[in-house]
């Protein structure tokens, strides 16, 4: 007696190229055959004109609640990690999460950030993203460089997380410019180290010298050529703005001989960050940028910065508020939208959404359990609809992808980016014996997203059935309100 049985399904396996009619068994959480499946179970699903494919990996997501989870779920999400930030202390917040109720996995990368913070102006360290948002109204942790006593103190924060089980190092340096070069050698040594992945945000985001994006895209290289760490570049669209073309070449050759460089993408032309980031204060800003102060837009209202002086005011009195950045017009400019599939399509990359928390009018972020999400609750809508945007173009609209593709790149290909250092890594992404029973159950054909920049808490639509450990969480399109099943994934250090 098996607890599940999934007959009929289209079953993709991107590792081993499987993508063929079939049954699939879940006992205790793990898929125990693949093929023909014989016998009974508690639970049988008919899933003929569907695809059964692995849960997608979200390695970008800051949203890490019980509402982002939910609404992460319907884009066909079963892990959901902070890496590109992370959090310190990272043992409370594991001991946080597992408290809460999770209804996917969960994760969080070392925050270099964090440390710098306690270092450098000594506040109280709280495990949450929006921590570091308040932070910017003592900028010194951001703008100074370290001594070589906080260094030292700094490199020895971010070691402990990583024995606490932290998954690698978040280096968000765009946010820190007071960190030179000195620091993140150091940093990207301590990683090589212990073998783990860092996750980058590249110091610029900008289409002109000095300091551009390919300034910034030239150092990571450096950075792994010079010390052997594994750099994985966040958001490649955001930060290459319209220098994709010559990023995606740079880069390309950094891999072609042999450096440890990986890349993700999401499929829109609209970021998102707190409006204190202190790149928006550059007074070259919309120069650097090609965008006007107007691309700046507040989450919560969708009121529209006007001038400098009003983003320098807002960032001084509310520096952790959340602001969309609208840096690519993919809807009315053609080139815009050829370099958005640059970076979407690169090969061997990745998709991650860079969910956003979802946040209240106050500003403050929603913590509650209200299904459906509060008619006000605000975020960005790649929140919502991040992965099913990019099965609803780039697979069925376009043809730009093969199914198996896009379920490499929404699954086996962020495990594979963590499976050296993270072991529970290799037992996700894949359709086979033995692996964990994360599942996503969609129907091709209907798959979309829904959210809208003025309607952005619309679930995405056509995932039919989600498993989690072998748990549903979505059931005949519906979200299964008690269903918690969540586990931590953590690193190898003496946490995990």
């Amino acid at each position: 007696m098996y607890d599940t049985i999934i007959r009929g399904g289209l079953l993709v396996d991107p590792e081993t190229g499987l993508e063929s009619p079939g049954d699939l068994a879940i006992r205790s959480g793990v898929i125990e055959r693949v093929g023909h499946v014989t016998g009974d179970a508690a639970v049988e699903i008919d899933a003929r004109g569907l695809v059964v494919a692995p849960g997608f990996i979200d390695i970008h997501a800051h949203g890490q609640s019980l509402a982002a989870d939910r609404m992460q779920a319907f884009d066909g999400v079963t892990s959901s990690l902070e890496l590109e930030v992370g959090i310190l202390p990272i043992g409370a917040w594991y001991d946080r999460q597992k408290a809460a109720r999770r209804v996917l996995n969960y994760g969080a990368s070392v925050a270099w950030a964090f440390a710098r913070i306690a270092v450098m102006i000594g506040r109280p360290l709280e495990p949450s993203l929006s921590f570091m948002g308040r932070c910017f109204d003592d900028p010194r942790w951001s703008q100074e460089t370290a001594t070589d006593r906080d260094l030292a103190a700094i490199l020895a924060m971010v070691e402990s997380g990583l024995a606490e089980g932290g998954i690698g190092i978040g280096i968000p340096h765009a946010y820190l410019p007071g960190a030179g070069a000195k620091e993140i050698v150091e940093l990207c040594a301590l990683a090589a180290r212990h073998d783990v992945p860092t996750y980058t945000h590249i110091a610029y985001s900008s289409n002109i010298d000095p300091r551009s994006s390919i300034d910034a895209y030239t150092r990571l290289i450096g950075y792994a050529g010079a010390t052997g760490a594994h750099m994985h570049i966040c958001h490649f669209n955001s930060t290459s703005l319209r220098d994709v073309r010559r990023a995606a070449e740079i880069v390309a050759k950094a891999q072609a001989q042999g450096l440890p460089i990986t890349v993700e993408a999401y499929p829109y032309g609209t970021g998102s960050t707190v409006v204190g980031a202190p790149f928006f204060a550059d007074p070259a800003f919309t120069e650097r940028t090609g965008n006007p102060y107007t691309a700046i837009q507040f989450v919560d209202g969708g009121h529209r910065i006007r001038d400098r002086d009003e983003l320098l005011a807002a960032g001084q009195a509310r520096p952790e508020s959340l602001v969309l950045w609208h840096f690519l017009d993919t809807e009315t400019d053609p080139e815009a939208r050829e370099l958005l599939d640059l970076s979407v399509l690169y090969p061997g990359g990745i998709i991650a959404s860079d969910a956003m928390p979802w946040t209240m009018p106050d500003g403050t972020i929603y913590e509650g359990d209200a299904w459906p999400l509060p008619e006000q609750a605000a975020s960005h809508p790649r929140s919502s609809g991040t992965f099913t945007r990019f099965l609803r173009e780039y697979l069925r609209e376009r043809g730009k992808v093969s199914l198996r593709e896009a379920m490499r790149r929404c699954s086996l290909g962020p495990a594979g980016i963590l499976e050296a250092s993270v072991p529970a890594m290799r037992r996700k992404g894949r359709v086979q014996e033995g692996c964990d029973a994360d599942l996503v159950v969609f129907d091709v054909e209907t798959i979309t997203d829904r959210a809208e920049f003025m309607a952005m808490n619309r679930h995405a639509e056509g995932v039919r059935h989600l498993f989690v450990n072998g748990s549903r969480v979505i059931a005949d399109g519906q979200l299964v309100t008690d269903a918690f099943p969540g586990q931590p994934i953590r690193g190898r250090g003496t946490g995990s």
